[in-house]
């Protein structure tokens, strides 16, 4: 079996550094900054993306996103945590799957996280933004993790807390499963799948009992 996590609102929360980070580049390019609500409902989708959303001209994107990772970087450890059961998780899942990050974050970050939380070891690829060239909804990052892996396994399950992730998997023909812990809401997920948990932990669990 092969499982693929998403990152935040899956395992990790790092709301508060991805905030932060926006307010810092808004500030930091004179730009008027938008209310925190309009940045959280936008996580899960690429920076550029997000941007764009938020009213930056097309033009100037890149810039903020540079702004923005500069400053993310410096606090990333500092101002995320691992949800709720999301070590447990990882372990368990460990111990019966092989597994992967399919992330719309930086890679290299990502990666410097989850060595922080002491969990990298687990997994045996990453694949972030700078991996594809089309992010999650599209199913290249799952492509690519498999194709990393070098497995053909039909029982592939993507585990992730919004439709981005449910939608990539779906039209990668991999299985899905979305979990409450994040920053989309059930109904929302069940547009996608048909399995939802309230958490990782819950939905390794199902899957080790398959």
């Amino acid at each position: 079996m092969i499982i693929l996590f998403d990152l935040d609102g899956t395992l990790i929360d790092s709301t508060e550094a991805i905030v932060e980070s926006f307010h810092h580049s808004f500030k930091t390019h004179n730009h008027p900054h938008p209310k925190d609500e309009q940045i959280t409902a936008l996580i899960g989708y690429p920076l550029d993306i997000m941007f764009a959303d938020l009213g930056v001209e097309k033009s100037r994107v890149w810039d903020f996103v540079d702004t923005y990772r500069e400053n993310y970087r410096k606090i990333s450890t500092q101002k995320t945590i691992l949800l709720q059961n999301a070590r447990e998780a990882v372990v368990l899942a460990s111990e019966f799957a092989t597994l992967g990050i399919v992330t719309t974050k930086t890679g290299a970050y990502s990666k410097v996280l989850m060595e922080h939380f002491e969990l990298m070891q687990h997994f045996e690829v990453l694949i972030g933004r700078e991996d594809v060239e089309h992010p999650k909804p599209d199913p290249e990052p799952i492509i690519k993790a498999l194709e990393v892996l070098g497995k053909s396994d039909e029982n592939i399950w993507m585990i992730g807390d919004t439709k981005l992730d449910l939608i990539s998997a779906k039209a990668a023909k991999v299985n899905s499963i979305g979990v409450l812990s994040g920053y989309d809401a059930f109904e929302a997920l069940k547009e996608h799948t048909n399995v939802i948990f309230s958490d990782a932990l819950e939905a390794v669990e199902y899957l080790k009992n398959k």
